[in-house]
């Protein structure tokens, strides 16, 4: 898993700097987390939601929210929980990610549905989501201010903080994302986890 760690801690860097490097990187992550699926929610904690769900807490209840880099569907179903009325799409590269989280909606969740796909070229239409949420995952910060609406949420949470293989500093998430019209940012963090929310201008 360390190799897994370092590898994940590489692409994050490159890509946040170097964003055209994805289409060089993409294939190798997907590659590992196809591998990983069967077996990630034994790697996460009960830390895994704590600064995520302080972020949400201040949030009005969305109709559509996309929970980007989904994996298994943890955070996606707890959004559900917490939104009874909200769709909710989880979409992440990897397909055995979304297998693993498919098997965990009933026909009573089918407001919950998970997708493959790629953050950095989304097919979903501008504005369409009222709250984003990203939990340890790369962010494409065009993409991101292209799908959230305005007026809209965006709330990025890493749940080991400064310790998480997927991690960026919130001083480049706020630069990256000012430049992009967010504001009104918040911090938040229940140790060890972190979370940055911020809304669309």
């Amino acid at each position: 898993m360390i190799d897994a760690q370092r590898f994940a801690r590489m692409v994050t860097d490159t890509v946040v700097r170097r964003p055209l490097l994805w289409r060089l990187l993409r294939r190798p992550l997907r590659t590992m987390f196809d591998g990983l699926a069967p077996t990630w929610e034994t790697r996460i904690g009960p830390h895994h939601l704590r600064a995520l769900d302080l972020a949400l807490a201040g949030v009005s209840p969305p109709r559509r929210v996309l929970d980007l880099g989904t994996g298994t569907g943890v955070v996606a179903l707890a959004l559900a929980d917490r939104y009874p009325a909200a769709e909710i799409l989880g979409i992440d590269l990897s397909p055995g990610m979304i297998d693993e989280a498919r098997r965990k909606v009933s026909s009573e969740l089918g407001r919950v549905s998970f997708e493959v796909g790629d953050a950095s070229a989304l097919g979903s239409p501008d504005a369409a989501f009222d709250l984003v949420v990203l939990s340890n995952m790369i962010p494409f910060f065009d993409e991101l201010a292209r799908v959230v609406a305005p007026g809209g949420t965006l709330v990025l949470s890493f749940s080991k903080g400064a310790d998480t293989p997927i991690y960026v500093a919130p001083e480049r998430l706020r630069e990256e994302l000012g430049r992009r019209g967010f504001a009104e940012f918040a911090d938040f963090s229940a140790e060890p986890a972190t979370a940055l929310r911020a809304k669309r201008q």
